[in-house]
Parts: structure tokens; C-alpha cells; sequence
């Protein structure tokens, strides 16, 4: 089953491949060797995008994922990079960062043009500069021929809103807003449809909630969502399952998005991701996961500047 990204005529398959973990770093500690390995394997087995960021690893996920792609036939994946956010606490919208981050990344990756340019994280910035500023940029960056689409990434819904309300995207990148615990982004999928602006779901595991290991430090979420995720994560194994299946298999079968991202550098892990993708759900557990979730369904938090969120 394939999908269509927006009114940009990319084809997609349902699960795309996420590589802020080959950049190592706050993800642990990933051989190079494994980073690449996942890469030939994910397009092997007929994954799309691959969607990266001069953010991850301090440019090293985009330096792997240059050697990764070194050879491979330029019609057999669809690269998607960032510009704007290059640290922790590093971000810089302007349009001379913006057009030197493009050229940036496109020398790691090795490829003279990606398919997709996205302003990342952009809640962080002032959005009527990215509006006025960082977004003109990017059609310049399209019509140069350095990138076909661009698109806008971030956490809180507010801000692709106002940004698809006021300027051009071609797509949007939605993060923690289509999984068990939180199914907001519902909301905004008649706006981004009657823009025609494609959806790229990503981090259907809720970067780590919906897991059996839990969140890493750096989460946002409130310990009273946590704590709900760590119980039914529980309450799944017990029942001979794994929560992480079942929020796969949840996010990927929602309508009005045309893939959902997962970011892994492990084969393993990603052979498993397709392999429940391929599965039916189980619905009696689906709905018993759902029933445990609901105290916490839908609690989002801030991230970036307040007015944003």
C-alpha cells in the first residue's frame, strides 16, 4: 500500500525511516556500520522517505546517511532534510543561514538536491520572521532546483497551523500528535487537506511513552503521563503482547497522513516495525489499551517559545 504526499505527487509506503538515531548522541551510542546497514535495508524493503536533519548528531546522521546513499540509484529513495535548528539551543532562521545549511547538507548527503526542505522545530523561532523570511528562502532553495518541496516540522499544532494558514507548504512533519496517547493532529487535518499540504506522522511510539524501556531524561511529558504509559506498557506484556506494536499498528493505519515516520538505526528493529506494520491489530487488546489510556488521552505540554503553543 502506497500513498501520496500532499499535491507534491511523491509516492510514499506507509512506514518512513527517521534518522535522528544515527546521529548517536541523547538516541546512545550507534556503530556506524549498523546506521548504514538499516539504511540499505529500509530502502531493500520498499521504504520511501528518509527523512534526516543537520540537528542530529551534530550533522553526523546526514554525514552516515551520505555514505549510506554513496552509489545508490538517486530514483530509489526520497530525501528529506532541515534547516533552521542545529543544536540543543542553537537555532537560526535567517535566510543566509538557511541557503549555507542547504548547501551544508547537501555536500554530507552527497546528492545535489533533496525532495523535501523543511523548517525544523519551528516553534523555537519568531513565526511571522519564518513566515516573511525562512519560507521565501525556501522557494528560492525549490527554485534553484536544490529541493523540489519544502515543508515545515514542529511539536505544537498551533504553529503549522498559523504557518499553513499564512504561507505556501507543501508539507507538514507532525510529531507525538497521532499515537495511542494523543490523537490531536486529528484536529488539524482538514486544514492541512484543504491546503493540500501532505502529513508526515512521525514518532508513533511517542518518542519512548509507548514503549516497555520508557522515556529518555530529556522528555517533556508530565510524570502523571509517564506513569499511565509505564502502567499500560505493563499491563500489555502481561497480556503476551508488546505496547509498541499496538501503537505502530495504530498510528500507521490512520487515515489522512501519508506515512508515518519511525526512526530507528538497528535492522533489527526496523524489520520488526514492518514486520507488525504487516500484522492485523489486535482489536480486544486495541480497545483495552485505548480505555487505560483515556485518563491521560490528549495531554499535550510546551515546547519552544509559549505564544507558539
Amino acid at each position: 500500500m502506497r500513498h501520496v504526499l500532499g499535491q507534491t505527487g511523491l509516492v510514499l509506503s506507509p512506514v518512513s525511516l527517521g534518522t535522528s538515531s544515527l546521529g548517536g548522541g541523547v538516541f546512545g551510542p550507534v556503530s556506524e556500520q549498523d546506521a548504514i546497514r538499516t539504511v540499505h535495508l529500509a530502502i531493500d524493503l520498499g521504504v520511501r522517505l528518509i527523512d534526516v536533519a543537520p540537528f542530529y548528531g551534530d550533522t553526523r546522521a546526514e554525514r552516515v546517511l551520505g555514505k549510506a546513499l554513496r552509489g545508490m540509484p538517486r530514483d530509489r529513495y526520497v530525501l528529506a532534510t532541515k534547516v533552521g535548528r542545529y543544536g540543543d539551543d542553537e537555532f537560526d532562521f535567517s535566510v543566509e543561514r538557511v541557503l549555507r545549511s542547504v548547501d551544508d547538507s547537501l555536500a554530507r548527503l552527497g546528492v545535489d538536491h533533496v525532495d523535501l526542505i523543511q523548517v525544523h522545530d519551528v516553534e523555537y523561532g519568531d513565526l511571522d520572521r519564518i513566515k516573511a523570511e525562512t519560507i521565501p528562502a525556501l522557494h528560492r532553495v525549490v527554485a534553484e532546483g536544490k529541493a523540489r518541496f519544502l515543508g515545515a516540522t514542529g511539536y505544537p499544532l498551533k504553529s503549522l497551523c498559523f504557518l499553513a494558514d499564512h504561507v505556501h507548504l507543501d508539507t507538514v512533519l507532525s510529531y507525538n500528535h497521532l499515537s495511542l496517547n494523543d490523537s490531536t493532529l486529528r484536529s488539524a487535518l482538514p486544514l492541512f487537506g484543504a491546503k493540500g499540504i501532505g502529513v508526515i506522522n512521525a514518532a508513533p511510539l511517542s518518542q519512548g511513552l509507548l514503549t516497555n524501556r520508557g522515556t529518555p531524561s530529556w522528555h517533556s511529558a508530565p510524570l502523571a503521563v509517564k506513569a499511565v504509559c509505564a502502567s499500560v506498557a505493563e499491563f500489555v506484556s502481561g497480556r503476551g503482547s508488546d505496547l509498541a506494536k499496538l501503537a505502530i499498528q495504530f498510528s500507521t493505519r490512520q487515515p489522512g497522513i501519508a506515512t508515518t515516520l519511525i526512526g530507528t538505526a538497528n535492522p533489527h528493529e526496523l524489520e520488526r516495525n514492518l514486520q507488525w506494520v504487516a500484522e492485523e491489530p489486535d482489536e480486544e487488546l486495541l480497545a483495552l489499551v485505548q480505555a487505560k489510556l483515556e485518563p491521560i488521552h490528549n495531554v499535550t505540554w510546551t515546547t519552544g517559545r509559549i505564544e507558539n503553543n
